[in-house]
């Protein structure tokens, strides 16, 4: 009986270590550069690329840090000159999922800046409890205010949606046009999770062992492409590896946690925000969706609302449209570029 107890009392010492360690809050990562991007707007932290991700893009682009707060280095990639074009990512990519578009762009007539949100890519890691959407919203417009942008074109897909045009509402002149991807701009009014998946992740402990434990999510995000041939091992290294080599792999479960499911939820006053700077928008625009997007793909209506006059480019890509149609999305972009230099 004594040893049976023991056992026991082992076991149950055990299991409370590893929920301890699994709900762990996770601690700031500083990634550090080498060597000096030179721009109009100042010099920067050169980030020099694993080769993974340099097999991705090519020699044309810069690859370099901007410190937005003290040990919070955002990531960015740029590439081409002319009018800025500001590309946004969501969860849990980074400024990569932009290289095919920028590809596509006229790089002599544009400046397509890239930046990747602190907690993923190579940006800096930070604990779960600071992935804040007010967080990531200041530290993407510090981001704009270094690089000393005066006007833009802005894409933005996923968190790159709330974070980039929350970002802009704090500029609010800086905006011309916009291309919007399968996102949402809307505070909730009703409890409602945003998927099945948001449901079950948002539960302490269920989430760290289906996102950090049992699966890599970074494996299977395939399954949320209209065709999961586009989400290859390359594009999966592509995303994950910085996140396990820095051994902070919190942001994934953390930002999908931020996704709001009702009008309680810490988000939705950001949300709120952002959904009143929408409303005040009067610029050229276009959409481009993910029909078979099984998050997002059903709430085009709802951003048809936000944006009633924009022409809209639907597609048979899924969540990560920017892997699967890069050329609709450049040329939305280029027609949108076409009319504010009209203007």
């Amino acid at each position: 009986m004594k040893t049976f107890s023991r056992i026991f009392i082992a076991i149950n010492v055990a299991l409370i270590i590893f929920v301890i360690y699994i709900t762990r809050d996770g601690v700031t990562y500083t990634p550090f550069g080498d060597g000096e991007v030179i721009l109009d707007s100042g010099n920067y932290e050169a980030f020099p690329l694993p080769d993974y991700a340099s097999a991705m893009i090519n020699e044309n682009y810069k690859s370099y840090f901007i410190e937005v707060e003290p040990g919070i280095k955002v990531h960015v990639l740029e590439v081409g000159e002319g009018f800025p074009v500001f590309l946004m990512h969501g969860n849990p990519t980074s400024g990569f999922l932009y290289r095919k578009i920028a590809n596509k762009l006229p790089l002599d007539k544009v400046r397509v800046i890239m930046p990747t949100s602190p907690g993923l890519g190579f940006s800096s890691k930070i604990p779960a409890s600071e992935h804040k959407l007010e967080n990531h919203i200041r530290w993407i417009h510090t981001v704009l205010d270094q690089l000393e942008i005066k006007e833009l074109i802005y894409a933005g897909q996923d968190w790159g949606g709330p974070i980039g045009m929350g970002a802009l509402s704090l500029s609010p002149n800086l905006l011309k046009g916009a291309v919007i991807m399968n996102t949402g701009f809307n505070a909730p009014t009703l409890s409602i999770d945003i998927s099945p998946a948001h449901a079950t992740v948002k539960t302490p402990v269920i989430g760290e062992l289906l996102v950090e434990v049992f699966f890599s999510m970074f494996d299977r995000l395939g399954n949320v492409q209209g065709d999961p041939e586009t989400w290859t091992p390359e594009v999966a290294e592509l995303y994950g590896k910085p996140l396990y080599d820095n051994g902070n792999e919190k942001a994934p479960l953390a930002m999908m946690r931020m996704v709001t499911d009702g009008p309680n939820h810490p988000s939705t006053p950001s949300m709120v925000n952002i959904e009143n700077y929408v409303k005040t928008l009067d610029i050229p625009a276009e959409i481009v969706w993910g029909m078979n997007d099984p998050i997002l793909g059903k709430a085009l209506p709802r951003m048809q609302e936000n944006f009633p006059k924009a022409p809209v480019t639907q597609t048979d890509a899924g969540h990560f449209l920017q892997e699967e149609v890069p050329t609709e999305i450049a040329e939305a972009l280029i027609r949108v570029f076409n009319q504010v230099n009209k203007r």
